[in-house]
């Protein structure tokens, strides 16, 4: 149980408890940026926040809020309208609800061409090629593997390896086929309905193959909700969902961007630096609260989908991207690559003019001291605290 105050409906609506909800920014699910550094580092007054407005709901089975800068009553009809978003796109993108979009595609697209929204589509084109980018490392059809090791772990077990064997010929993009020009209309094999001529649709080479996209769902959805907050002119924002994926517009309280400030892991009471994000996604992928031991042996619950086994290696990966969408997934993708090829990965997106940056933590190499890895973010973006 969380011994951390709650802050007053006062707090909530004045913004007071905003510098404690940043600063839980990604620690909550163990999702956080690791790191702590050499007074060295300190070179620059790290910026603050100040007075906030907040609208949260939980959606995704996680909290999501828009957070603005005090202002006009009226825009709290349109941070509304984008919490409710979330809850459309989750009726849409849920694989544990039966009834959903992507439930009713996991089923039947083994068999025929399964008509998908066109955004959704989008959605499945940029996991396609974020997997493509990352040689698999992030992988939207490694469901089954993620599911083998929750079961296991309920069961106080490890899998067998030739459970994962058994799962790994069904997990990887190549077994979806992405049509976005379908000519041929006709009565699918389910009964539903056909695919008009031009709708996109969906096929999987075997049975067994399915989408999950959780990890990069909860970016789509703060990406979806932006376009509300944009839509009506609303300038200056911050958006997360789960504590571990934020995108923000604009600037708060005087600077050029939103004060997110981090934890350290290794004493989680303690801060370690301060990202300052504006007009991007950021996400963060790490295993220091989500994991379980066996006989001794610590596992992270991030897989890597290439091996059907937890990543280690890795503490934290923070990645900060044009959209929160494309963060989450590389998040994700980079803590699976590690240090060297995320280095190689960050270069080459770069290379293809894509906004990409990270900040690596790998595990403390001499004693309990941990030493970031800045791949890409600006100085101007990156406050580091006094260890």
């Amino acid at each position: 149980m969380s011994t951390e105050p709650t802050p007053s409906r006062r707090d909530f609506f004045t913004g007071r408890a905003i510098q404690t909800e940043i600063e839980r920014a990604t620690a909550r699910n163990g999702d956080e940026v690791l790191a702590a550094c050499d007074a060295d580092f300190i070179a620059k007054t790290i910026p603050m926040s100040g007075d906030t407005v907040r609208l949260g709901k939980v959606a995704m089975a996680c909290d999501f809020d828009v957070i603005l800068n005090p202002g006009p009553v009226s825009r709290l009809k349109a941070a509304s309208a984008a919490l409710d978003l979330v809850d459309q796109l989750e009726d849409q993108m849920s694989v544990y609800r039966p009834h959903t979009e992507l439930s009713r595609l996991n089923r039947l697209a083994a068999g025929e061409d399964f008509p998908v929204e066109p955004r959704l589509f989008e959605l499945l084109l940029l996991a396609r090629r974020l997997a493509d980018d990352t040689s698999g490392a992030f992988d939207p059809t490694a469901g089954p593997l993620v599911n083998l090791w929750r079961l296991c772990k309920q069961e106080h077990r490890i899998p067998k390896q030739t459970e994962i064997d058994k799962l790994r010929s069904v997990i990887g993009i190549d077994n979806v086929e992405f049509q976005t020009d379908r000519r041929s209309v006709g009565v699918p094999p389910s009964g539903g309905q056909p695919a008009e001529a031009g709708t996109p649709t969906v096929r999987f080479a075997r049975q067994g193959v399915e989408l999950n996209l959780n990890s990069i769902g909860k970016g789509y959805a703060l990406d979806r909700a932006g376009e509300v907050l944009d839509a009506e002119k609303i300038e200056d924002w911050l958006l997360h969902g789960g504590h571990s994926s934020v995108l923000a517009r604009g600037g708060h309280n005087g600077h050029a961007g939103w004060p997110i400030a981090i934890r350290n892991p290794l004493f989680p009471e303690r801060h370690f630096a301060t990202i300052l994000l504006r007009d991007c996604g950021m996400s963060t992928s790490g295993s220091g609260v989500q994991y379980f031991r066996h006989r001794g042996q610590r596992y992270g619950h991030i897989i890597d989908p290439r091996t059907g086994w937890p990543v280690e290696g890795m503490l934290s990966v923070t990645v900060l991207a044009p959209t929160a969408a494309e963060a989450d997934a590389l998040s994700t993708a980079f803590f699976v690559l590690g240090v060297e090829k995320t280095i190689a990965c960050c270069h080459n997106l770069r290379e293809q003019q894509r906004d990409v940056s990270a900040l690596i933590l790998p595990p403390p190499q001499r004693g309990r001291k941990l030493e970031p890895i800045n791949c890409g973010i600006a100085d101007d973006q990156l406050f580091f605290h006094l260890p």
